[in-house]
């Protein structure tokens, strides 16, 4: 009776033993699944941030313009003194200057960088300024002798001039703050999307803590 108990007890502990053996296999089964599939969760999740990034990138990868238009009456007059004082010939005439102009970021030559690892987007590179005039002349009331007469050079001075005193008025307008403005809020899209994924920006080597600090770098 004591030998057929013994054994019963031996048997049910092997038993058991068994059961235990398969539970913890089974548990150390679904702890490497879980992991596994936690691993390729994060690789899959960076792999759309990045793409998605990319594809912002693009977006905003154009050149930002901001156009203005400018008029100018100007008077130009040469004179030729000959003998002295004695004798003279005048030139003179009414140029009336209408300028096109645009100012304007190209914004293919900013170098993007993508810190999938870190979760990083770096932007380096950021273009300065780029101001186009375009203007047309009318020129009236054109007065010439046949000793000072109009020439190629003279043309040539009424356009240098024309020209500085259009840059003086494109720099007193609010032209060149206009097109800062547009291109920081292509940035600013672009910084928003990135912080929406829970990504940060760095500009020019410097971490960015909020949109506000990128004033710095286009001012």
């Amino acid at each position: 009776m004591t030998q057929y108990t013994t054994n019963s007890f031996f048997g049910k502990f092997i038993e058991f033993r068994k059961w235990l053996v398969v539970m913890l296999v089974a548990i150390l089964l679904l702890l490497v699944y879980k992991f596994l599939s936690k691993t390729d969760t994060s690789t899959t999740t960076v792999e759309y941030d990045t793409a998605l990034i990319q594809q912002q990138i693009k977006n905003v990868g154009k050149l930002v313009v901001t156009e203005g238009h400018f008029s100018e009456v100007m008077t130009y007059k040469d004179q030729k003194k000959y003998l002295g004082d004695w004798l003279s010939f005048e030139k003179k005439a009414i140029v009336v200057i209408n300028a096109e102009v645009t100012v304007g970021f190209d914004l293919s030559q900013v170098r993007f960088e993508v810190d999938s690892i870190h979760k990083i987007l770096k932007i380096k590179n950021l273009p300065k300024e780029e101001i186009k005039i375009s203007p047309d002349y009318k020129y009236y009331n054109i007065d010439e002798s046949t000793f000072n007469e109009f020439e190629g050079k003279d043309y040539n001075k009424i356009n240098k001039i024309a020209r500085a005193n259009l840059a003086k008025k494109i720099n007193s307008s609010s032209l060149k703050t206009d097109a800062k403005k547009r291109l920081k809020e292509e940035l600013y899209k672009l910084y928003s999307f990135v912080e929406i994924l829970k990504w940060k920006v760095e500009i020019e080597g410097v971490l960015v803590d909020h949109k506000e600090q990128m004033n710095q770098f286009l001012d």
